[in-house]
């Protein structure tokens, strides 16, 4: 039978402040401080097998404050406070973040890099997917892909660096968006695990050039795309990318639209593809409009 949450928080309690209270004669107050922390970290166990993940949240957090300021043991309290935020993620996420960052900062004290990083990943994640902040998101990503690139880990690194760039593009940061498009291509070339998919990250790059209305700079992009991969030029992603070059110069909405309808029956268009060749198509009407 589990055992009752309640009762186990009420008995760490209860140890917590005996630990604290008192004079100590032969020492035993660290092994009170200790018990209670295990007794917080059961009742968090039990709040998680009830759902009632606030509640775990809290008496982990609760460990974690006894690891660190009673028992002086913080990996111990980082470990729980990735527990915390485990724990708080679906319906307290704020709280979950709050407990992450700090976790965070004692691995990065430590020098601990990689695991930093793979920490900071889950944080933009939750910061992407549970409370829908694309800025928050997105710092935390280049941070986590900084981290990784820093302890060699380029396959990492080079994910990261790709899901910045697609939150970049959708936030209308375009010209960074590229920039780290054209990173990971570059260090995908000569990679024969990642070569294959240096035409999608051109293609990527190439739509967001569209969106800053730049043709000069656009045309100049797709040449120098053509002088990293000569393959390129030979792609359906190349040939897309210089139609619709053609159609947004010429103004030409009906061919911007053909040359896309022509393109997804081949290969299907994402929702950030289709998000963003929305915009160049929206673009061509305002100008067509302007000259009217």
């Amino acid at each position: 039978m589990a055992q009752d949450p309640r009762a186990l928080l009420q008995k760490a309690d209860k140890q917590s402040a005996n630990a604290g209270s008192g004079f100590s004669l032969f020492g035993g107050r660290g092994e009170k401080y200790e018990a209670a922390a295990e007794l917080y970290v059961q009742a968090a166990n039990a709040f998680r097998m009830q759902k009632a993940g606030k509640e775990a949240g809290q008496c982990f957090e609760k460990a974690a404050a006894l690891q660190s300021q009673k028992l002086s043991e913080p990996d111990d309290a980082a470990n729980t406070l990735t527990e915390a935020f485990k724990s708080y993620r679906k319906d307290e996420p704020e709280d979950a973040a709050r407990c992450l960052e700090q976790a965070i900062n004692h691995y990065t004290m430590k020098g601990n890099f990689r695991r930093a990083a793979t920490h900071k990943q889950n944080l933009a994640e939750l910061y992407e997917v549970e409370l829908g902040d694309q800025k928050r998101a997105a710092e935390a990503y280049e941070t986590a892909a900084g981290w990784y690139e820093n302890d060699n880990a380029e396959a990492l690194a080079n994910k990261l660096f790709l899901k910045l760039a697609d939150l970049c593009a959708l936030e209308s940061d375009y010209y960074k968006a590229v920039s780290h498009y054209e990173k990971v291509a570059k260090s995908s070339i000569n990679n024969n695990l990642m070569k294959w998919s240096v035409k999608e990250y051109l293609l990527k790059a190439g739509i967001c050039h569209l969106c800053t209305g730049d043709m000069v700079a656009t045309n100049r992009a797709l040449e120098s795309y053509r002088d990293l991969d000569p393959s390129f030029s030979q792609t359906r992603e190349h040939q897309l990318l210089s139609d619709l070059v053609e159609a947004v110069e010429e103004g030409d909405q009906e061919k911007f639209a053909d040359k896309l309808f022509q393109f997804d029956q081949m290969s299907k268009l994402d929702k950030w593809k289709t998000t963003l060749l929305l915009r160049v198509k929206e673009s061509i009407e305002e100008k067509g409009e302007d000259f009217s």
